[in-house]
């Protein structure tokens, strides 16, 4: 048997340095307004009473936050949590003390967040916590949807795919899932507006959602063309910026092309987003069945989406 030193324990490790999921954690650590969303949570939660005490809110809070960061199931976040050190101190867990809250805790509490709507109310309170820091939603709104993908197998309990995700073809791919729509401020790219549907809902049914209301000006893709009406009912002084038709039988608008080229220079922000919420949190594909469900975990993220997103701005100014 190979017996350990202490050294190979960690006890007088001399070299060392933090990986890079440490330094994420500590960027969130001061960006994140902790106590508004506890304040948020704090209502519903269970409080202590002659029974099994409940786990701390702030240990769950971090602890659903880091599920959201690193798209982890409910038994993931469970196993990193005793697999990482990093992760429990982020989280506050001290197994010395206490054992990392179980995959059946971090069910309950995601549950509570969705039964009470609380991921929209997360997303509107990181955007107050932003404009608190000069970090302001503007008159310019640019929208856009991207697809997430939902398994298409039958191969489950239900013998069924999903009945809530649908089918739609983009170019000559077909894919099945669902559409996540969003709002984005056109100034400091700040998603303020989500809404969520099946694959299959054209992007301009969901354009009224993605207002707030007060916009001079809407951008969108060619799949919003067309959609001055419902802009103006929306955001009665909106201008209609979206992309417009270029291709015609016999010819090409050329001014309208380079019009489409000025517009996109603008429209391109709304692609940051997107880009954090599927390539740095991973989430490009459902985890659970329905849209509700999805819709929720969707405004959590976008909600942290916006931190990280100005999360230097927000480290200097919390300074």
């Amino acid at each position: 048997m190979k017996q350990q030193s202490l050294s190979s324990q960690g006890v007088f490790e001399k070299y060392g340095r933090k990986s890079r999921r440490e330094l994420f954690l500590d960027e969130m650590e001061q960006v994140v307004p902790w106590s508004a969303l506890e304040a948020l949570v704090r209502p519903h939660y269970a409080k202590a009473g002659k029974g099994g005490q409940p786990v701390g809110l702030a240990i769950m809070l971090r602890t659903y936050f880091v599920q959201q960061w690193f798209n982890l199931s409910d038994p993931g976040v469970e196993e990193a949590l005793y697999e990482s050190a990093a992760l429990r101190r982020f989280v506050g867990v001290d197994l010395g003390i206490a054992p990392a809250p179980d995959e059946t805790t971090i069910l309950r509490f995601r549950h509570l967040l969705e039964r009470h709507e609380l991921g929209g109310l997360m997303l509107d309170a990181v955007n107050v916590h932003l404009d608190a820091r000069g970090i302001r939603i503007a008159t310019g709104t640019i929208v856009d949807a991207t697809i997430l993908h939902a398994p298409s197998s039958t191969q489950n309990a239900s013998g069924e795919r999903d009945p809530a995700m649908h089918q739609t073809r983009k170019g000559n791919q077909w894919y099945f899932g669902l559409k996540a729509h969003i709002g984005v401020d056109a100034r400091e790219g700040i998603v303020h507006s989500v809404a969520t549907s099946a694959a299959s809902v054209a992007d301009c049914h969901m354009l009224p959602e993605l207002l707030h209301g007060q916009e001079r000006k809407v951008w969108g893709d060619g799949g919003y063309q067309g959609q001055t009406d419902a802009i103006q009912e929306a955001a009665p002084k909106a201008q209609d910026m979206t992309c417009k038709r270029t291709k015609f039988k016999n010819y090409v608008d050329e001014l309208q092309k380079k019009k489409n080229r000025s517009k996109s220079r603008v429209r391109a922000k709304v692609e940051h987003p997107f880009r954090i919420l599927k390539r740095i949190f991973g989430f490009d594909k459902v985890r659970y069945r329905g849209i509700a469900k999805n819709h929720h975990r969707l405004c959590a993220n976008f909600a942290l989406v916006n931190l990280y997103l100005h999360r230097k701005r927000l480290a200097v100014l919390g300074q």
